[in-house]
């Protein structure tokens, strides 16, 4: 192997897969629009693109699991990164609803690797959690809603293959720690020392279960009631919440963890073009537009920054 990209690989981080996450979402989020305004083709190329970066990303990770195994262990014992195991099971979920219109074969089976490899990563790292050693308050920050926002996104392709029951299953896991969770973080950030630069955008991730959480229970309800109205507007508060901080934002430093702007953005764009689907109200329709354009104005900056870092050297580097 190339000296010079053998220690790259060594040090390639599983938050990576944070990436497909973001363009599956874009992909969705598109088809949705298609669906809304009758034209066709971005998504289509979108979803190719993102198949392709999985399964560049997913032979990269299997390497540097056989010729780096130690360095994946620690990454799986690791109090942050361990959060980040579950993006390869989300991605493969993401990619069933993709794939849906496209094959449903193919979304099926998608669907089946997804579910049952996320279940065991929730299995492996809620056992991680309640029998840790090492720790600390410090530690806790948004990254940990990831194997959570997983089980929620099952339904959404699940009721669509006949799995009700088991769709129902996963998201009574992900609502129980989504709630639970939440008071933790809230804890965290008010009443302890604020969360270090490199994780400040993980903070998008507070928007991803509710309104995955929406879009979920309408696919196993069928309708807008209550609920569904509460899970909808507290995402869509959050979001807000966290635009008032915009300027915050801006003056981070890029890192990886930038790509954790997009699929929870993704998930409100998505959200609320499903609400509009529902209730037809115009303002719906214009808010969803509007935040598809920021959507992809983001995706489009953060692949030009993350292949920027690329050739600098700075992605794939050893840390602490």
């Amino acid at each position: 192997m190339n000296e010079s990209a053998s220690p790259r690989l060594k040090f390639l981080p599983i938050s990576v897969f944070a990436t497909v996450m973001g363009m599956t979402g874009l992909t969705i989020a598109w088809e949705k629009a298609q669906v809304l305004h009758g034209f066709s083709g971005v998504a289509d190329v979108l979803l190719a693109v993102t198949a392709l970066l999985f399964a560049v990303l997913l032979l990269a990770y299997g390497s540097k699991l056989v010729l780096y195994r130690a360095e994946v262990l620690k990454e799986l014992h690791h109090p942050v990164r361990l959060s980040f195991f579950p993006t390869i099971s989300i991605s493969l979920v993401l990619l069933s609803i993709a794939t849906l219109e496209v094959s449903h074969g193919l979304s099926e089976l998608l669907w089946l690797g997804g579910s049952a490899l996320h279940l065991l990563f929730t299995l492996y790292v809620l056992s991680a959690w309640i029998n840790h050693e090492h720790f600390q308050i410090q530690h806790m920050n948004p990254a940990w809603f990831i194997p959570v926002v997983g089980n929620i996104l099952v339904p959404i392709a699940g009721v669509a293959h006949g799995h009700v029951e088991v769709s129902w299953f996963f998201f009574s896991i992900g609502l129980l720690f989504w709630l639970v969770l939440l008071t933790i973080v809230f804890y965290r950030i008010i009443f302890h020392s604020p969360l270090p630069g490199k994780l400040v955008p993980t903070l998008f991730i507070l928007i991803a279960p509710p309104a995955v959480g929406f879009i979920a229970y309408l696919k196993l309800t069928g309708g807008v009631d209550v609920f569904a109205r509460l899970l909808y507007y507290s995402g869509l508060f959050i979001t807000l919440l966290l635009f008032t901080q915009v300027r915050r934002f801006a003056r981070l430093k890029f890192f990886l963890s930038w790509w954790a702007y997009s699929f929870p953005l993704a998930a409100i764009t998505i959200a609320t073009f499903a609400l509009y689907q529902q209730l037809g109200h115009s303002p719906l329709l214009w808010l969803g537009r509007v935040l598809l354009v920021v959507l992809t104005v983001l995706l489009a900056m953060l692949l030009l920054r993350t292949a920027m870092a690329v050739k600098r050297g700075e992605i794939c580097v050893a840390e602490d």
